[in-house]
């Protein structure tokens, strides 16, 4: 908006005696305004709005009245300031002047000149304060936006921190912490609900051999292998995971030990077949295998979750004492001393000393 000194009015008013009067008041309250006058409608709806500041029409003009001017300069810019001038006293013409956009409405009665500076000037700053108003509201709005924006980029970025927590970066399955905080939550949850919660626990029959053989990298791809076998062979619902260096871990909700030792044997079977086509020289291929240890909340009832890995973890260890390839249940004897049974055909040996098994980073 311009300022007092700069001005621009558009005068409409068909009597050159009345006009004159009107300038000469204007002119004496904004002393460097540019006035510019108008006879009829069509006069003023030839001059460009947007060089406007206010207009300050008389109601009755030869070609149309002052609400004909005005619906047809607010077509052309709707936030014009339009200040209606009539010598009739009529509350409900000056109502709809106002309810069509007109921002004021003054009556020719007594000394009704010396109102009209006031009233321009009254307006102008109405104008003003609306035109402020709604560019703090648009600059609020992009202001809103982007917070919205950052916050989605932030939300975005706790979750992918979140997830890379939670991911073993060489395997992208969960790493040992977020198994950790799934199986604490599953065992609490299954166990309330009476339903059984099967823990699976893998060791890569001959890793070290090949690491040694074949170097790291060779290693590595056969840990990234690993990882798709049990991403194939696992529900939405289950959990697979790195426990740490070749052991990885399984959690299959819903699952009795049966349905579970089935599934152990499809993994270590596909495991089999994949692995040996990272190994084409047959250097280490008859090693390429998996032993598994197997305990679940119904059939070797532990107290804990951390009793759970243990008795999947103290099978496996069994698993490899009895020649590895093959997949270990945990079991009480009648003693209640822990013992395993192979999942299939293996004799059982003598027990082998237990690895501890815990919700603690290695």
């Amino acid at each position: 908006m311009k300022d007092a000194t700069s001005l621009q009015l558009l005068l409409v008013e068909h009597d050159p005696q009345t006009a004159s009067l009107v300038r000469q008041t204007l002119c004496g309250h904004f002393s460097a305004a540019t006035i510019r006058h108008c006879s009829t409608v069509a006069q003023a709806t030839a001059v460009d709005p947007a060089g406007v500041d206010l207009v300050l029409s008389d109601m009755s003009l030869p070609d149309g009245s002052g609400l004909d001017l005005l619906d047809q300069l607010l077509k052309k810019r709707p936030d014009l300031p339009v200040v209606l001038v009539t010598g009739e006293g009529v509350l409900e013409t000056a109502i709809e002047a106002i309810r069509r956009g007109a921002y004021d409405y003054i009556v020719k009665a007594g000394d009704y000149l010396f109102a009209i500076p006031l009233t321009v000037q009254k307006n102008l700053a109405i104008w003003r304060t609306k035109h402020e108003n709604q560019h703090l509201a648009a600059q609020l709005t992009r202001t809103l936006q982007q917070v919205r924006i950052k916050n989605r980029q932030l939300e975005k970025a706790v979750s992918e921190l979140e997830r890379t927590a939670a991911t073993d970066p060489l395997t992208c399955l969960a790493n040992r912490r977020a198994i950790a905080d799934a199986i604490l939550r599953m065992f609490a949850d299954f166990r309330r609900h009476d339903r059984d919660l099967a823990c699976i626990m893998i060791d890569l029959d001959g890793f070290k051999q090949l690491n040694d053989t074949l170097g790291h990298q060779r290693g590595d791809d056969l840990l990234q292998c690993t990882a798709g076998v049990l991403e194939r062979y696992c529900r939405q619902s289950d959990m697979a995971g790195r426990f740490g260096g070749d052991e990885f871990i399984v959690l299959l909700p819903e699952t009795d030990v049966a349905t579970a030792r089935r599934v152990a044997r499809r993994i270590g079977e596909r495991y089999r077949l994949e692995s040996a086509r990272l190994c084409t020289d047959g250097t280490v291929n008859h090693h390429l295998t998996m032993s598994m240890g197997l305990a679940t909340l119904r059939h070797t009832h532990p107290s804990s979750p951390e009793q759970l890995m243990a008795q999947a973890d103290d099978a496996l260890c069994r698993a490899k004492q009895a020649g590895k390839t093959c997949v270990m249940v945990y079991q009480n004897d009648r003693e209640g001393r822990p013992n395993a049974s192979p999942a299939r055909g293996t004799p059982r040996t003598s027990a082998a000393p237990r690895r501890r098994a815990s919700l603690s980073a290695r």
